[in-house]
């Protein structure tokens, strides 16, 4: 059983960790290493969710859950189990593997309705969209509302509204613009899917819900900080507040867009000039690497 008391720590760790992360301002200061930590226990909170019943259920082999799965195999293979492994201990690895399949299931769910509504919006967009000369690299759409989103794939595009474009000033939209184009380059959809694919997998958790919310709001801090390095601070804080005024803000299903989550908040965050923490950042990532380490050696080995 020792091996399912450590996939049950690491689960807790997961927990605490995420209550740490959640409620730290560090992470503002650093939101790329603020994402890889919660990627980290993403990751790890998967893997011993579905660790933990299959180490139950073959304790009686007494070694670590990838030699025993294979042990397993080859026992069934012959038609013999050990003393120890019935029904109910083979219906735990079912459970373990059930787990998996869920997780996987989820994935590819999200990604499949993530690429569906990105395709029909790009459908659209090829509709209703024109490109304007000032305006080099983005689409913009004949829309009153403020609107300013990228839509991700092997081909972004950014997208901006005409009242965007009339809401802010020329420094104002080249920031916007910066902006979007981060979230294509990084390619912050698929830093947002596995929360999402989490979400669906594992909904009686709060926290994994809670955790979404943070990594999506990371998303906009680091995006936030790529156009501050082009455009420093006072043009994007500047759009910011024009888009917090605004009022309704659209950004479509499947896109990330600039006024989507926690305006004010930034904006006092982009007027602190606060160093990144280097020695809590550090710190961050080896707990992150020994979350992720533990529940990978015990399927490795």
């Amino acid at each position: 059983m020792a091996y399912a008391v450590h996939f049950a720590a690491t689960i807790l760790a997961c927990w605490l960790t995420a209550q740490v992360l959640a409620a730290a301002r560090w992470t503002w200061r650093a939101p790329r290493v603020a994402i890889v930590c919660w990627q980290a226990v993403g990751l790890a909170l998967g893997l011993s969710a579905m660790g933990l019943p299959m180490a139950v259920g073959l304790a009686a082999y007494d070694r670590p859950t990838g030699s025993a799965l294979l042990a397993l195999a080859d026992d069934l293979a012959h038609g013999t189990l050990p003393a120890g492994v019935g029904a109910a201990h083979l219906s735990l690895v079912g459970v373990g593997f059930g787990i998996g399949a869920v997780l996987l299931t989820t994935t590819v769910r999200s990604v499949h309705g993530a690429v569906r509504a990105q395709r029909r919006h790009r459908e659209l967009l090829t509709l209703v969209a024109r490109r304007d000369p000032t305006i080099p690299g983005a689409l913009v759409l004949d829309h009153p509302s403020a609107a300013a989103y990228c839509l991700p794939g092997v081909k972004p595009r950014v997208v901006v509204s005409a009242g965007t474009v009339s809401l802010l000033d020329p420094a104002e939209l080249a920031a916007v613009l910066t902006h979007e184009r981060a979230h294509a380059q990084e390619r912050h959809d698929l830093v947002l899917l596995p929360f999402t694919a989490l979400c669906r997998a594992l909904p009686w958790f709060r926290w994994v819900r809670d955790a979404h919310e943070r990594v999506a709001l990371l998303v906009e801090m680091r995006a936030d900080d790529k156009a501050r390095e082009l455009h420093a601070e006072e043009p994007l804080a500047g759009a910011l507040r024009r888009f917090a005024a605004a009022g309704h803000r659209v950004t479509p299903a499947g896109t990330l867009g600039l006024g989507d989550r926690d305006l004010d908040v930034r904006v006092q965050r982009l007027l602190v000039a606060d160093r990144p923490p280097r020695v809590l950042g550090a710190t961050a990532l080896a707990v992150a690497g020994t979350l992720v380490f533990l529940p990978v050696s015990l399927f490795l080995s």
